[in-house]
């Protein structure tokens, strides 16, 4: 057995990049010029980075999590100097020798193995003895007070929709995006930011193009369905009225999933199809997509990160993770916690894919459960990416040429979908993505490592 573990290949590395700038910038110091007191042991790697100061970095990387630590001020995670050590580490091996912790890498280390434990301790039931028991009366009355908030603000929005429909869809063209921002604003107030969310859709659709009158009854059609679906949610079969509370904005702690009276947890071999990180002002949001190697079941771990919070989960595609995962309760179950993990990461296959038929049909699926789905993840097996005659759109085909699905039009212009042709040069590959009412968004393809898109 390898003394520093399963290495990792450069790929790997490189997906945990946050942005494109950080990848070159890690690039740039994964040579053993800036580095000292590099090591590497079965679960970390350590070392310090000459910067601009007087004193060097100090990086380390927890391979299991993976997680990072750097005394750099950089807000990105992982930062530059974390990319470059993993990327040094990467190599042959020879510039990171194995060894012991250094004193400030152990520390930290040790502290994330005291956080492991303790949570393994809560999963197992045993509670902490500093921790004062939650009054359930007191949780009740509030979870009752916060229904009632969103009832009214959905009996309010249907007001809102019936009077956009008896004065027309034209209305809403001339009243702008002001009347809806302000409706929006009234449903955060009810305690709904899912409602919210999707009134800020509508006010969108106004502004999408010359088919804005269609696309805003769809999206009015829809929030009219969730509104009743609330309004009389005690009616609903629990699954779907647990996707009606989790599309209004009401969730589910993530430590009751694995440690409450209903916790269940499913055990797999999970293999990462893709990681994706997206910014909306000072938050950063993660969306890790995974597969059971023996369920097949379709997982997405959510996290977010700010300035003074961040993202510690990273998991490059290509790897499978033996590890408990809780889902979210709904009538489609798709977003999931993590909970403990049996045994480091290591190098996974190319997944098996399906059809451009099988990929609609588990879309259609999906949608007849929770219709205000957007997208199901799919990987596709044996498709090429061809371009229409103008370039002005793609598509995905079949090798049989029998089906093809066109590509999601918000890839169209980026580098990612130049990465997928070349990745493919005219034969068929497999690919990762969104199969949704907008067409196909790729997010990984293998060559025959993955490569995110």
């Amino acid at each position: 057995m390898n003394p520093q573990g399963e290495r990792w290949t450069t790929d790997q590395v490189l997906a945990l990049a946050p942005d494109e700038a950080s990848r070159r910038a890690g690039g740039k110091l994964a040579a053993p010029g800036p580095w000292s007191e590099t090591g590497a042991d079965g679960g970390a790697v350590w070392g310090r980075c000459k910067g601009s100061g007087k004193k060097p970095y100090q990086t380390v990387v927890d391979i299991k999590g993976p997680a990072f630590k750097c005394s750099c001020p950089s807000r990105k995670f992982p930062c530059k100097h974390a990319l470059g050590l993993l990327l040094l580490w990467a190599g042959d091996g020879r510039e990171v020798a194995a060894g012991e912790p250094a004193q400030w890498a152990g520390e930290w280390l040790a502290g994330r193995r005291e956080r492991a434990e303790r949570s393994v301790s809560a999963s197992s039931g045993t509670a902490s003895p500093s921790r004062a028991p939650a009054d359930p009366e007191a949780a009740r009355r509030r979870a009752e007070r916060r229904m009632q908030r969103i009832g009214a603000g959905a009996t309010e929005l249907e007001q809102r929709l019936e009077d956009l429909l008896r004065s027309g869809l034209a209305s809403a063209e001339r009243a702008g995006y002001g009347s809806w921002d302000e409706t929006a604003a009234r449903m955060v107030d009810a305690q709904a930011p899912g409602l919210a969310s999707r009134v800020r859709e509508l006010g969108s659709a106004v502004t999408s193009g010359p088919h804005w009158p269609a696309q805003l009854l769809e999206e009015c059609a829809l929030l009219h369905l969730l509104d009743q679906g609330f309004l009389g949610i005690e009616r609903l079969p629990a699954p779907l009225a647990a996707t009606v509370r989790s599309r209004v904005g009401l969730t589910t702690e993530a430590a009751d999933l694995l440690t409450g009276p209903e916790a269940a947890t499913v055990r797999d071999r999970w293999l990462v199809l893709a990681q994706q990180d997206s910014e909306d002002g000072k938050l950063t949001t993660r969306r890790i997509f995974l597969r059971g190697e023996r369920t097949g079941r379709m997982a997405l771990h959510l996290s977010f990160g700010g300035a003074n919070r961040p993202l510690d989960v990273a998991l490059a595609p290509g790897l499978v993770l033996d590890a408990d995962l809780a889902y979210y309760p709904g009538a489609r179950p798709l977003r999931a916690v993590l909970g403990e993990r049996h045994a480091p990461a290591a190098p996974g296959p190319v997944p098996p894919g399906c059809g451009i038929d099988a990929a609609l049909a588990a879309y259609g699926d999906a949608l007849r459960d929770d219709p205000w789905l957007d997208s199901w993840p799919v990987v596709l097996a044996d498709v090429t990416p061809i371009p229409s005659r103008d370039g002005t759109s793609w598509q995905l085909a079949d090798t049989d040429g029998e089906s093809a699905l066109p590509l999601d039009p918000r890839c169209l212009g980026r580098t990612s979908l130049w990465q997928l042709a070349a990745i493919s040069g005219g034969a068929p590959v497999t690919v990762f993505g969104e199969c949704g009412h907008r067409g196909f968004l790729p997010l990984t393809a293998w060559d025959p490592a993955p490569v995110s898109l």
